[in-house]
Formats: C-alpha cells, structure tokens, sequence
C-alpha cells in the first residue's frame, strides 16, 4: 500500500471526524435550548411562524401568534428563541457598551445629514476636451 494513499485516508476521515463533531455540538446545544422552553419565551418554527410559548406537554409545544390563536407544533419544530427588542428607554446614557451596528447607523445618518451641492443640469461643467469647436464630436 502506498504511503500518500494512507496520509490522504486519515486526512479524509479526520475532515470526516471534524465535521461530524461540529454538526454534533450543534445540534446539542439546539436539544438543549428545545428543552429549557418555558411559557413566555418568543420562539420562531422552523417554518418562520413567530410566537409565544403557551404550554410545553411532553414534545408538543402550544404557541400562541395572535391573541387567542393557539397553535401546537413539535418540539423540535422550534427553531429559535427570539430575543425582545431593546427599547431606547432602557438603555442607559452613560453605559459604555455599544453596539457596533448602532454605531455604524449614526454614522451613516451623520454623513447622510451633510450637504451635498449638486447641479442640477450640466451647464456649470467645463466642456469635453475631445469637443471641436464646431460642437460636433
């Protein structure tokens, strides 16, 4: 048996293993999100229905999407927990944390605020040099 045969078999089965792990921790850590759900939390579905937990029986999850429209879904048809938006209010004015995507936003805005003179018809610029005098290209 050659040697490059062997060292590009235990390469493949060490991506093998590799990938494997990660998909492993994965899905752990989303078994054990499904089952911490308690009455409250946002969730969203795997399907992208966004809702309340109402009651947790078992491997049947009650949501609730609208006010008095409950709907039962699987357990591990819950794809995520949806963290509630932070309302300006409740963030503080000298907290040091910031998040970088707000910083960025006020950027923007600050250079979108500037004024940018613009002509609004091409009189104002010089003509093209390759323009005879005759005005003919």
């Amino acid at each position: 048996m050659d040697a490059t045969f062997l060292i590009i078999l235990v390469l493949a089965v060490g991506g093998l293993w590799l990938m494997s792990s990660r998909q492993r921790k994965t899905q752990a850590a989303a078994n054990e999100f499904r089952n911490n759900l308690v009455a409250g939390d946002e969730v969203m579905t795997g399907s992208g229905l966004f809702g309340t937990v109402v009651d947790v029986e078992g491997d049947v999850v009650t949501l609730e999407s609208t006010p008095g429209q409950q709907t039962r879904w699987l357990r591990a048809a819950i794809a995520k927990k949806i963290e509630p938006p932070v309302e300006a209010d409740e963030i503080e004015a000298g907290s040091t944390a910031v998040d970088p995507a707000i910083a960025e936003a006020e950027r923007i805005q600050r250079a979108n605020d500037e004024v940018i003179d613009v002509p609004d018809d091409l009189s104002s610029l010089p003509p093209r040099k390759d323009d005879d005098e005759d005005g003919k290209n």
